[in-house]
């Protein structure tokens, strides 16, 4: 039987209660354990598809040139990694688990020991940081649109800055205010910002802790009011 991924936390959890998630796409084999020649096999899969990353970028990895560069059949690839996406995700899983690790159990800021905020801050800039390093692999392994929110990987990523914002501010509808935040850190968005607008990555680093400050500020205990409007002036010819 294929081993479960751990279950998402309910809101009323007590925090500190996230588990590492088990990316493996080892969900596809009949056994938890994978046979040492499954597990050979699998490893030449994907130096097969690394390969084709460095050589063609992202674009170049399809399961047909995977089969060709590993010397396999094509149906050995999808029994393996069940579609394109799948593969891409297993190519990501390393640094992935890498990741979560360092923000689950790492050394603050990131990991736990700062105040939830300051682990928000520095969450986001290594967000920004690795998918600048692996954007085109990121975009690429994109889910679609179907997919996209309930993609393990993200589930994670949503759950622990639901956990810190709880701790931050705790009557905030902190469900949304996640989805919020982690749309700043879409790796569509920062392609966009980066790659066709130019911005320097420091900018994305400043503006995502500029975010969280206002997001997480404490409310005004005496609100300012609207600014006032005035009425325009009524347009030439026009009766008032």
């Amino acid at each position: 039987m294929s081993a479960a991924l751990p279950p998402f936390p309910h809101t009323e959890e007590p925090f500190g209660r996230t588990e590492l998630l088990q990316l493996d796409t080892a969900a596809h084999e009949p056994n938890a354990c994978l046979r040492a020649d499954a597990a050979r096999n699998r490893a030449r899969l994907l130096d097969a598809a690394a390969r084709l990353v460095a050589e063609h970028g992202a674009a170049g990895v399809t399961m047909e040139a995977v089969a060709a560069a590993a010397n396999v059949g094509k149906g050995t690839v999808f029994r393996r990694f069940g579609d394109r996406t799948g593969l891409l995700t297993a190519l990501l899983d390393h640094s992935e688990k890498k990741f979560q690790a360092a923000f689950l159990g790492g050394p603050p800021p990131l990991g736990p020991g700062a105040p939830p905020v300051e682990r928000l801050r520095a969450f986001g800039c290594a967000m920004l940081r690795r998918s600048a390093e692996q954007l085109d692999l990121q975009l690429a392994a994109e889910p679609s649109a179907d997919r996209r929110f309930a993609s393990p990987p993200l589930r994670v990523l949503h759950g622990h800055v639901v956990l810190l914002l709880r701790q931050a501010v705790p009557d905030a509808d902190t469900e949304l205010v996640a989805h919020t935040l982690m749309g700043y850190l879409n790796p569509v968005l920062i392609h966009h910002l980066t790659r066709q607008c130019g911005m320097p990555l420091e900018r994305l680093e400043d503006g995502w802790t500029d975010l969280v400050d206002r997001v997480t500020a404490p409310a005004c205990s005496t609100p300012a009011a609207p600014a006032r409007r005035t009425s325009a002036a009524p347009a030439p010819g026009v009766n008032s």
